[in-house]
């Protein structure tokens, strides 16, 4: 595990020099991805310009949810997003050269082509986070405090999991970054809406298939007050932390058994 955590951080410090050496193009490109991912949210912002409430949330409760997911979903964009990439790797046997650095190859590849610019979804989530807080009136007690930075770490390593599992995936079937992305990507933009506009099977199976709903459904229908579609106990608001690790776990499982699987592609 240490020597992942120095290879990430040289790895990634490299890349962030190297972003570094133009200030300029990195601002540009950091509100690019800034305002590339507000304009998912002025999308219901244009929603509720024409409806009072959705699914029985009202915008602030709305902004709430998104901007849970967009944090966590954001930092680990950044963390490890560029694993989409270990298809082409597979794909050109470019992976070979990894394999042969005295680094772990799952440090190397999440670090790999570390995109600080980034931050920009973090930051408008954030700031829609901000506004939601600062709009809602919710009874703080000790749990519900308690709830937002576990929320958000493990959303965090909820999408960090589907990430590794993603490119895992990738060994098999090789460039299939847009499978990986479906999950990912999709993922966040469903979780920006309230479970009450799915259908049950959908809210079932991101709750006990997929557990994308411990994000922030489940938990932020506690902070909320609200009840959750599939009338789970109280006590399940409070598990994320759990099922993060559960998935980080069994998604280093399929991680090793797709490394163990990679043949490379001849001479």
């Amino acid at each position: 595990m240490a020597d992942a955590v120095r290879a990430y951080r040289l790895i990634a410090g490299m890349w962030i020099r190297s972003t570094m050496a133009y200030r300029a193009s990195f601002v540009m490109t950091t509100f690019g991805n800034f305002a590339a991912t507000a304009l998912d949210f002025v999308a219901i912002l244009l929603m509720f310009s024409r409806v009072h409430a959705l699914g029985g949330y009202t915008l602030p409760e709305i902004a709430f949810l998104y901007g849970l997911t967009s944090v966590s979903f954001g930092l680990a964009d950044l963390a490890i997003g560029s694993m989409d990439r270990l298809g082409r790797r597979v794909r050109d046997g470019t992976l070979d050269t990894l394999l042969v650095r005295p680094a772990p190859v799952l440090a190397q590849v999440a670090a790999d082509r570390f995109g600080l610019r980034r931050l920009g979804r973090v930051t408008q989530g954030a700031l829609v986070l901000g506004y939601a807080l600062s709009t809602l009136e919710i009874d703080w007690t000790p749990p519900r405090v308690l709830l937002m930075p576990v929320m958000l770490l493990s959303g965090f390593g909820i999408f960090c999991a589907v990430f590794v599992a993603g490119a895992a995936f990738q060994f098999a079937a090789q460039d299939a970054s847009e499978v990986q992305n479906a999950f990912t990507y999709g993922g966040t933009t469903l979780l920006q809406y309230p479970p009450t506009v799915f259908a049950k099977e959908l809210v079932r199976g991101v709750t006990f298939v997929l557990p994308l709903a411990f994000v922030n459904w489940l938990p932020a229908t506690y902070v909320l007050g609200r009840p959750y579609p599939l009338d789970l106990p109280q006590w399940a608001a409070f598990t994320p932390p759990l099922v993060a690790a559960a998935c980080c776990a069994l998604a280093g499982v399929a991680w090793r058994a797709g490394l163990r699987s990679y043949r490379s592609t001849g001479s």
